[in-house]
């Protein structure tokens, strides 16, 4: 079984649904949860807000945080993930925004990638440093991270 039937299994099992807010992913966790058949029982809704704009008005990021921390830190991460899950009828939201490059931005190192995770009881952030693979491969490898971090809270 893959890492999203996985998730999906894990979600459906706990009977639990399941929101995602991406920013350099660009949808694609949300595409990996719903390229299997029957996952509309669990998976919500997914957001992808790339620009400062669409993470305040579709998530509520506040524009100090943005202002403060840029959009790639734990902070957005958090306030994305808070978002996601308060916005939508979902059990978990797990969010995405990092530099996948080419280059950095903003003194931030291509590959690096926050992640946040939210659920009614709190949330986390966790910072992956995946180096300069090339945008597709960082791109992918934050998908599976996301995927991994969605089936460790819902198994917890």
């Amino acid at each position: 079984m893959n890492l999203a039937a996985q998730v999906l299994a894990a979600a459906r099992k706990r009977g639990w649904r399941i929101a995602t807010a991406e920013s350099c992913t660009g949808g694609l966790v949300a595409a990996a949860l719903t390229d299997i058949a029957g996952s509309s029982d669990v998976f919500d809704c997914g957001f992808v807000t790339y620009s400062y704009e669409s993470k305040q008005k579709m998530l509520g990021v506040l524009p100090k945080t943005l202002e403060k921390y840029g959009a790639v830190s734990a902070a957005v991460a958090a306030e994305m993930a808070r978002g996601a899950l308060q916005n939508m009828h979902a059990d978990i939201a797990v969010s995405i925004t990092g530099v996948a490059g080419p280059g950095a931005s903003e003194n931030k190192p291509e590959g690096m990638v926050w992640f946040g995770i939210c659920t009614p009881d709190g949330g986390k952030t966790e910072l992956h440093e995946f180096g300069p693979l090339g945008r597709q491969a960082v791109r992918n490898a934050s998908t599976n991270a996301a995927l991994e971090l969605l089936l460790r809270a819902i198994k917890s």
